[in-house]
């Protein structure tokens, strides 16, 4: 019997030689992103809660936090409508204490350009789709498959009209409810189902009808599986939480429903956020001061009100932006029980309607 033997060459890639193994992937409020394996946080046998390793910066700290294998992507979403790749093994691994990378230098960005979403995603499948939004009330909603090829410089993520910026962006099962809020206080949700696909480089449609001089500040999108609630900070540092029932659904296009009362008092909206009584807030102020606060120090009360007091701010301070911290999702990580801290203060003073 003879064995011939053929000579072949086959293509062997960098991700070949990568083990695949699911990382902690943690980011900052400021920018910075780092991996860790899995297994480093499970091997941790301490009791705080809330404490994360993270430390990039004292006025930094943990926006977001998820776990995903060395060979999934990231897509990092910029407010020119541009999206960037990174595979999860190109991010450098640093200790828990470590500030970890700013995402600027892990991807080509333009003077000025700003990061404002970044969206994991385990593989690109068809009939999973991303959701973008501008502040003038544009919404898109294209086929994850159309974000599956990359390029150095990044690629379209929409075509965005001069004078606008994209705000947000969100990876949905194409039957999500859309939530979009403004800067004067109106807010308005419709059915996913309403926007129909559309290609990379498309505009988009009309989400919200805005006044003249309102923009759209947040975008959330609303499942079963969703919090409850909804919360509302304005830049004078007032704030709400209604549950999501007193927002009924309606036809996309429309100018939306009061979702709080603006007025030199409370002053105009920052931002909304998806809540339920276990989330904390940070926000942040042009003074570069900080407050931590729990939601459920929020009581639920109606659209139609100015919101309680929930930080106070001094002559001229005001706040600038507002995000749901990550870092009790990294403390689930751990094997250690948790204990208590002291909550934060505020949010007793209500607003006169």
């Amino acid at each position: 019997r003879r064995t011939e033997i053929i000579e072949a060459r086959g293509e062997l890639s960098l991700e070949d030689l990568i083990v695949e193994e699911d990382m902690v992937v943690t980011v900052s409020h400021g920018g910075y992103i780092k991996r860790n394996a899995v297994s480093l946080y499970r091997a941790q046998r301490r009791g705080g809660k809330g404490k994360t390793g993270m430390r990039p910066k004292d006025e930094d700290f943990v926006e977001n936090i998820f776990i995903a294998s060395t060979h999934s992507y990231i897509l990092v979403f910029t407010d020119r409508g541009k999206v960037h790749w990174l595979k999860v093994h190109e991010i450098p691994q640093g200790g828990r204490a470590s500030r970890g990378k700013a995402i600027v230098n892990l991807i080509h960005v333009e003077p000025g350009e700003k990061v404002m979403t970044i969206l994991p995603v385990k593989e690109f499948v068809s009939g999973r789709y991303i959701v973008t939004a501008t502040a003038k009330g544009i919404i898109k909603k294209t086929d994850l498959m159309a974000y599956s090829h990359p390029r150095a410089g990044g690629i379209i993520a929409l075509t965005i009209d001069e004078g606008d910026s994209l705000i947000a962006a969100r990876l949905t099962d194409g039957n999500a409810d859309i939530i979009l809020a403004s800067r004067q206080g109106k807010s308005i949700r419709f059915p996913e189902t309403d926007v129909r696909p559309m290609g990379r480089v498309a505009r988009g449609v009309r989400g919200m009808n805005l006044e003249k001089g309102d923009q759209v500040i947040g975008m959330e999108t609303v499942t079963d599986a969703t919090s409850s609630d909804l919360v509302t900070i304005t830049r004078n540092g007032y704030g709400k939480r209604t549950p999501l029932s007193e927002y009924r659904v309606q036809s996309r296009g429309g100018k939306g429903i009061i979702t709080i009362k603006t007025s030199e008092r409370n002053g105009e909206v920052i931002d909304i956020k998806l809540v339920d009584d276990e989330s904390d807030l940070m926000l942040i102020t042009d003074r570069g001061k900080l407050l931590r606060t729990r939601v459920r120090d929020f009581r639920q009360i109606g659209r139609n009100t100015q919101g309680v007091r929930v930080m106070v701010l001094e002559e001229g301070e005001r706040i600038v932006a507002v995000a749901k911290l990550a870092e009790k999702e990294e403390d689930e990580l751990e094997t250690a029980g948790d204990s208590e801290e002291k909550p934060a203060e505020g949010g007793t003073e209500e607003a006169s309607e």
